[in-house]
Order: C-alpha cells, then sequence, then structure tokens
C-alpha cells in the first residue's frame, strides 16, 4: 500500500472514531401523565361522611379558638409562671401544648390544668423539657 493510501485511511478512521464518540446520545423525552382528578363525591356519599372528616365550620373554628384562649388563660393562672413557653391549639376539644417548659414538673403541672379546663376532652401535651427556659 501507498504511503499517501495509509495516511488517508488513517484520517478517515480517525475522523470517523472522533466523530462517533464525540456525539451525545439525546436524553429521552420525559414522560408527562395527565393528573387524575378524583370524581367529586355524589350528595349520598357526601351526607354520609363523619362528622370528623369535615372540614371545621365557622363556628367550630371559633369555639377551636375560644377553648384554646381559655386553656392559656388557664395556664397563666397556674403558679410557676409555666405559661411563658407554652402555645395552645384546640380542635373539637382536643388540646395539643406546644412549647417548651424548665421542669418534667410544669410540664405535668401544664398538662393537668389544661385538662381541667371545660370544654377540653383529650390533652397532646408535646412540651419539652428545656432547663432554664
Amino acid at each position: 500500500m501507498k504511503p499517501t493510501t495509509c495516511r488517508s485511511l488513517a484520517a478517515c478512521a480517525s475522523f470517523l472514531l472522533v466523530t462517533a464518540c464525540s456525539e451525545e446520545t439525546p436524553a429521552p423525552a420525559p414522560v408527562v401523565q395527565p393528573a387524575v382528578q378524583p370524581a367529586a363525591p355524589s350528595a349520598a356519599q357526601a351526607s354520609a361522611q363523619p362528622a370528623a372528616q369535615k372540614a371545621p365550620t365557622t363556628d367550630q373554628a371559633a369555639a377551636d379558638a375560644e377553648l384554646a384562649a381559655r386553656v392559656k388563660k388557664a395556664l397563666e393562672s397556674a403558679p410557676g409562671q409555666i405559661a411563658q413557653g407554652i402555645d395552645v391549639t384546640a380542635q373539637r376539644g382536643a388540646v395539643t401544648l406546644f412549647g417548651t417548659v424548665a421542669s418534667g414538673g410544669q410540664r405535668n403541672t401544664a398538662a393537668s390544668v389544661a385538662t381541667s379546663v371545660s370544654g377540653v376532652t383529650s390533652v397532646d401535651n408535646k412540651l419539652v423539657v428545656v432547663k432554664g427556659s
């Protein structure tokens, strides 16, 4: 084989090799699935839902806020100034206490005070003991 033919073949092979290696494979197109809309419940199904699953009414929200305020006031009246780091929420009589207290005794006192408030059906005590709080 002539040297020019070998060079030409080598150049063509190099060109094909570089071209083949430098091509990027296109990313597959993302598959978009349509969102599935749940069917609206019929009137019979809606009325069959338990009351606890329905959204709170304005009256219920007001009653919950009023109960939380009464529990907070009772905590503020308790000895030891335990109410300072405590937040209170209420939902249909179930009260939740959030925040920090300085001791386990204050945590227990807060739960007892909340339980004693009229209208409270349960207390979820999520208070955390933090020394010096």
